[in-house]
């Protein structure tokens, strides 16, 4: 195992929650994180004047709370996903307020941030930014960051194309840092795997659509139970970056998955405007390939429950 901060070595299991674009909202990251794993949200799921510190306030107040009533078994640290790209006229402003109130963990994606670490680490807290490869990575550690997501291939919404073996391997040749892995992580014994490649953390998104408390349309739940790895198309017709996408929402959308066309990188646009109906996101659902292991809309605590299970049995079955 690597060294991994102070915050994070005694979750549940060990696993960081994956910020999802509308679907986690603070009522998904309060239960995640009083379930013994980090919780997080993009910071642009907080829309409307004021809202964002709206978030920020009530999660940092109501985890004090928590933590104080149960000693024994505090929350885990949240994270707030900053989306370091041109068209995000947000991103000061919101580090600002990460700032004020000492946001734990910032996710960095779309662009490693010099201003953004420094930003984070003058209150004490820790960078992790998203890469599908090396030359990605090794950028984000010179501009600061302290941890790295290495997104592999079938990872929902924007996803790299390298398989998780190759990302991670080709990562601990030269970085002993934390280390999380996003692809197809569903299950305790996918976390398991993930660490025996040498990685610290599994990073799991698409799992948690199909949950109570989670801000997705109950069809985009279902349909997440309903499919497998079969259902997923790789594109990056929506937002001009390759993401993974559930093709019956595709159809639904009226659109051919199996002939999209070419995407524009100025789509993009459409995560970060505070008009935008986010289109991409609220009509076409992304999805990662690893959700065959979901069979039910469970609560995030029992969600967390059986990665627990599951991976206490698979440590079990290894002697470990």
């Amino acid at each position: 195992m690597m060294a991994v901060p102070e915050i994070l070595r005694n979750l549940t299991v060990p696993v960081i929650a994956a910020p999802m674009f509308i679907v986690s909202g603070k009522e998904m990251v309060l239960e995640q994180c009083k379930s013994g794993i980090v919780g997080s949200f993009p910071a642009l799921n907080a829309r409307g004047e004021g809202e964002f510190e709206r978030w920020l306030i009530e999660i940092t107040e109501e985890l004090d709370r928590y933590n104080q009533a149960n000693p024994d078994r505090p929350a885990a640290p949240f994270a707030v996903n900053q989306i370091v790209f041109k068209s995000n006229a947000r991103l000061h402003e919101d580090m600002e307020l990460c700032v004020k109130y000492k946001v734990p963990i910032i996710i960095t994606s779309l662009g490693a941030n010099t201003e953004v670490n420094a930003a984070a680490h003058s209150y004490g807290g820790i960078v992790f930014h998203d890469v599908i490869n090396q030359r990605f990575a090794r950028k984000a550690i010179e501009k600061g960051a302290d941890g790295l997501i290495a997104v592999a291939s079938g990872a929902g919404g924007h996803a790299g194309a390298q398989s998780p073996f190759a990302i991670i391997q080709e990562t601990r040749e030269w970085f002993d840092g934390p280390l999380a892995l996003s692809g197809c992580i569903a299950t305790g014994d996918s976390v398991l795997a993930a660490q025996a490649m040498g990685a610290d953390f599994g990073y799991i998104g698409s799992a948690f659509i199909a949950t109570q408390e989670a801000n997705a349309a109950d069809a985009y739940k279902n349909m997440v139970v309903d499919c497998d790895a079969d259902d997923i198309v790789y594109s990056d017709y929506f937002t001009g970056v390759s993401g993974n996408y559930l093709k019956p929402s595709i159809k639904d959308a009226g659109m051919d998955p199996n002939n999209l066309p070419k995407g524009d990188i100025s789509a993009m646009s459409k995560l970060t405007d505070e008009q935008s109906d986010a289109k991409a996101w609220k009509d076409i659902w992304g999805c990662g390939q690893g959700i065959g292991a979901v069979d039910a809309v469970d609560s995030i605590a029992d969600r967390v429950e059986k990665l627990k299970s599951e991976y206490d049995a698979a440590r079990s079955r290894l002697s470990l």
